[in-house]
């Protein structure tokens, strides 16, 4: 069962570093490494193809950390004995392995992107718990961006309901028990964290209202 893990574990990164934005504008005839922040996300490919194309690698980066979590899922329900907390951290071992692949992709030298849309994919992959909690960190996603139209400070804000949503829910809900998901909320916690100092140059252009606007209105 564990060789098995391990097998997933190695999987998950080697996906996650796939540089989905950098194939796709490749595939364009433009370098994305020299569009826009330089960065190989969903959000550069919109600044370098549209946002057509901002949606089709938004997708794929999600699917990097969806689809090993589905497979490490299948893994999982199969022995008795990975109850409890040893569970989950084999399941998070699984998502901690692509998005760092897609942050330290070893095809572009470790040099890649933010992570959030491929830890959008991973929690949503960790059903019932990640995956409500997911949600809700996309509605606070949603909002923030209507409002502020700053992609850097909805992804930011989303990052940090993540955990929040998640603690209130193992408070409110009798059947989430903390001594089962208190790695969750751990994970939880590194992927907000991860994400803030990951997107720490946008965070200085926030505060000097230097950042570029998304959901830009005409006239």
């Amino acid at each position: 069962m564990y060789s098995n893990f391990a097998i997933i574990v190695v999987a998950a990164y080697l996906l996650g570093s796939v540089p989905f934005g950098l194939l796709i504008t490749k595939a364009h005839g433009k370098d994305l490494r020299s569009i826009g922040s330089g960065n190989i996300g969903a959000t550069n490919v919109a600044r370098a193809l549209g946002r057509k194309w901002a949606c089709f690698c938004f997708v794929l980066d999600v699917l990097k950390g969806l689809l090993p979590m589905l497979a490490a899922m299948i893994c999982i329900a199969r022995p008795a004995e990975t109850a409890g907390a040893t569970r989950f951290w084999l399941w998070l071992a699984v998502g901690c392995a692509a998005v760092l692949g897609h942050i330290f992709p070893i095809y572009l030298r470790f040099k890649g992107g933010k992570g959030v849309a491929t830890s959008l994919g991973v929690a949503l992959g960790l059903w019932p718990y990640f995956t409500v909690c997911a949600f809700i960190a996309f509605i606070v996603w949603v909002v923030v961006l209507v409002i502020w139209r700053y992609i850097s400070l909805a992804s930011i804000t989303a990052s940090i309901a993540l955990p929040l949503a998640l603690l209130c829910l193992i408070l409110l809900r009798p059947n989430w028990q903390f001594t089962d998901l208190w790695p969750l909320l751990i994970i939880a916690t590194a992927i907000a964290l991860m994400v803030i100092i990951r997107h720490r140059t946008n965070i200085s252009r926030l505060l000097a209202g230097m950042e570029s606007k998304a959901l830009k209105r005409k006239g």
